[in-house]
């Protein structure tokens, strides 16, 4: 059975980055967020969260809060 070209490519793809960042206003249910590289993004999913939450996202959604006292590390490769 052939698969659909459009998912094959998909498949090759690598998955999309969780990173940690802090909320910096809430708008309905969309958040602006700032990364600890001074990045800014938006992002949906806020829920109870408040401005100053430490928060995972992944791919432009909230996936949950992030441990507020975890020291950033950055790897270079």
């Amino acid at each position: 059975m052939s698969r659909n070209p459009y998912s094959v490519f998909l498949d090759l793809l690598p998955p999309k980055r969780l990173v940690i960042a802090t909320v910096t206003g809430i708008d309905g249910d969309v958040a602006r967020l700032v990364l600890p590289g001074g990045g800014v993004l938006t992002a949906r999913g806020v829920g109870p969260r408040v401005v100053g939450a430490e928060v995972y996202v992944r791919d432009g959604v909230i996936e949950g809060d992030a441990p507020a006292d975890m020291p950033p590390v950055q790897f270079e490769i």
